[in-house]
């Protein structure tokens, strides 16, 4: 492997020598500053920060289901289309606001994290599969204006709070089985041990796949150390790893092959055995104190590394091709200094957040000749690094207990670099861009009675291309310096209403995004992928979301969105003006909806969900598309205790009416394999098996 600029790594390689000497925990889930000032405080009932906020409790993430990934969580929320690509090589597809709806694999334009540590990349690109759901004890989704404050993002954020351990030591296993195969098992502890609390688990998902070559094997294990180190100062460690060797990749398919057979996998997935292996380990420490003046002050430092190895449907064996096979060796970590005071100015209680951030990346980039599923000759060798740096000040004030004025400023740097070691073609494609942006954002809320919340907010955003987004140029090797980051304009308005049963959140929203981050046309020599910039385009629409609890037991719930995204003004490399077309893999209507059942002190819950996208386009010039649908699911559950004992049984059919439609859009996807088709009819039955030492 080439050099892994360890003096830019100054930060974590400090943290991860400190690690393993540490026992660290804390009462609860740490938040860095930024994160406090915009409201991701475990009262659900604090309606005063002028932006969209949806919280997911532990009790509704992954209810009477797999477990197993964060689209099952997420559809609930409004504004965010996420769906199970039934292809668990490429990852979820998560978009918020229409921003993401390009992702190929990963997510980008959203920012994950989980506990402070993200888990998305310097670069922008995120892995949802990271987050840590057996342990979740909630998830937030922040959209508008002020989480522009939060760096390289135009969507927003989807953020994890990992559950401390119970006091009473607590092994629990949950096992889950499926058609196809399909087994999920997971094991997990939790405790308190004097002033240590310990929360551990590992889980091993096995499934030959819904479609013909996607049968897939993910051990995770995660860990959660923490340590009241006394009134004023908690410490918390985190530690994620991810093993998911040889998932095959089924690819997209044609309108053709859809309705030919919509469970099969194109031809070329079995003469080249498309396949991917990801290992991916990551150890994040979050320290806090607050001082004796009220000041507060937070620390993060995280680190690991990532191997990925991808075998895809085509040799890449000509001279700019960059070979079939790509193995990526990657190297990361950062950390963020913040400080936050509690402190009057012109006679008004105010509360100011200040911070400094630093991430980085390093990632040995080689790409082979893919001969029939083995590597063959080399055909790319370079070394890429991403340095982000950031700087922010955030504060909210209260004008006077009806009005809350929040605003923030930060500044972004974000340089990407390649050494080319591949000189066989005769060139050498080194380079390197630099990016900077600063955001300002503002929001005013006013608490017009207890029950009901107005806000509104303003705000500047950004974000740059990821590197496998730059990876490839149109025609010749080398990454695709040209392309420009895109920068967003946002404004909503909103309100916010909690009285006794009901809860109505309601916000109106629009972006206008310059430089638009689109799939272009593929690669000349072996048609893979590129991305260019659109001129101008629009995100404007609706959020809502209601939820109402009736006598004996009985809840409703339902999230609406609305949402026109267009392109305001695009022009192709090819003269073709596709002005006034809609954003593709963008829903316009999408819609979720929950009736549940849970007769007080019978242990006993049902419900039965609702989930319905309107047509989405698969191409810019929105000649393909995929139809809208509406799925029912069932699902029942029972919990019993026995002494020391408790046993959950439960069992879900999801698509009732065994529908046929498509899941997820390949947007732009190379050959027309635009479609992922979703499952028929499938049932799923578990049990979960607790036992609590007292």
């Amino acid at each position: 492997m080439k050099k892994t600029n360890l003096p830019r790594l100054g930060l974590c390689a400090t943290a991860l020598c400190l690690l393993p000497a540490l026992s660290l925990a804390q009462d609860k889930p740490l938040s860095l500053p930024a994160q406090t000032v915009l409201g991701s405080e475990a009262d659900e009932q604090d309606t005063r920060i002028p932006l969209a906020r949806s919280i997911v409790s532990d009790e509704e993430i992954s209810p009477q289901s797999l477990g197993a990934n964060l689209s099952e969580t997420l559809q609930r929320v409004p504004g965010i289309v996420a769906v199970n690509r039934q292809n668990y090589a490429q990852d979820l597809q998560i978009s918020s606001r229409g921003f993401g709806a390009r992702a190929q694999f990963g997510v980008r334009g959203v920012r994950l994290v989980q506990d402070g540590i993200p888990l998305t990349m310097p670069d922008g690109q995120g892995q949802p599969s990271l987050f840590d759901l057996d342990g979740m004890q909630r998830i937030e989704v922040l959209r508008g204006p002020l989480t522009t404050l939060y760096g390289n993002a135009s969507g927003g954020i989807i953020q994890g709070f990992t559950d401390e351990g119970s006091f009473y030591p607590t092994l629990e296993n949950r096992t889950a089985f499926g058609p196809d195969n399909l087994w999920r098992s997971r094991l997990r502890y939790g405790g308190q041990h004097g002033d240590l609390n310990v929360a551990a688990n590992v889980s091993r998902l096995e499934t030959d796949g819904y479609r013909d070559h996607s049968e897939t094997r993910r051990d995770i294990a995660n860990l959660r150390l923490g340590w009241d180190i006394d009134d004023a100062s908690s410490l918390t460690l985190l530690i994620n790893s991810l093993d998911q060797p040889e998932t095959q990749d089924p690819l997209g398919l044609t309108k053709a092959q859809v309705r030919e057979d919509r469970r099969q996998a194109v031809s070329g997935t079995d003469r080249f055995d498309t396949r991917k292996t990801v290992r991916h380990n990551q150890a994040g420490l979050n320290y806090q104190r607050r001082l004796s003046n009220d000041d507060k002050i937070t620390l993060m430092v995280y680190g690991g590394e990532r191997y990925v190895e991808q075998f895809l449907a085509f040799p890449g064996s000509g001279q700019f091709s960059g070979g079939g096979v790509i193995e990526l060796d990657r190297r990361f970590g950062g950390g963020e200094l913040g400080w936050q005071r509690e402190t009057q100015l012109f006679g008004l209680p105010v509360e100011l957040a200040a911070g400094l951030t630093y991430d980085y990346q390093g990632e040995q980039r080689n790409g082979f000749v893919n001969e029939l599923g083995s590597k063959g000759p080399q055909q790319r060798d370079e070394f890429n690094t991403v340095d982000s740096q950031d700087a922010y000040l955030i504060s909210t004030w209260q004008l006077d207990p009806r009005w809350t004025l929040t605003a923030g400023v930060r500044h972004s740097r974000v340089e990407f670099e390649s050494e080319d070691d591949y000189f066989v073609d005769g060139q050498d494609d080194s380079g390197s861009v630099d990016y900077q942006q600063t955001n300002p954002a503002l929001g005013l809320s006013y608490q017009w009675t207890p029950s009901l919340t107005l806000y509104g907010a303003l705000g500047q955003g950004f974000e740059t291309p990821t590197f496998q987004e730059l990876a490839y140029q149109q025609s010749g090797s080398g990454l695709n310096f040209g392309l420009q980051p895109s920068e967003s304009r946002n404004a909503e308005v909103g309100l916010k209403l909690r009285h006794e049963q009901t809860r109505l959140n309601l916000a109106l929203f629009r972006s206008r995004v310059d430089d638009e981050i689109v799939t272009g046309p593929g690669q000349a020599v072996t048609g893979r992928s590129t991305f260019v910039n659109a001129g101008q385009s629009t995100r404007q629409g609706m959020e809502l979301s209601v939820e109402q609890g009736f006598d004996h037991g009985i809840d409703a719930y339902l999230a609406y969105t609305l949402l026109d995204a267009r392109f305001d003004s695009y022009t192709t490399n090819s003269g073709e003006d596709l002005s006034g077309k809609n954003l593709p893999g963008v829903p316009r209507h999408s819609l979720f909806a929950e009736l549940s059942w849970q007769p007080p002190g019978t242990g006993f819950v049902t419900a039965l969900e609702a989930q319905s996208l309107s047509e989405r386009y698969a191409t810019d010039d929105n000649q393909n598309s995929a139809s809208g649908y509406a799925v029912f699911n069932w699902r029942a559950g029972y919990t019993h205790e026995v002494g020391n004992w408790t046993v959950d049984p439960f069992v879900r059919i999801d698509n009732l009416g065994d529908k046929e439609y498509i899941g997820s859009l390949i947007v732009n996807g190379p050959g027309g394999r635009y479609y992922e088709p979703a499952p028929d009819r499938q049932w799923l039955v578990g049990v979960g098996l607790q036992y609590q030492w007292r």
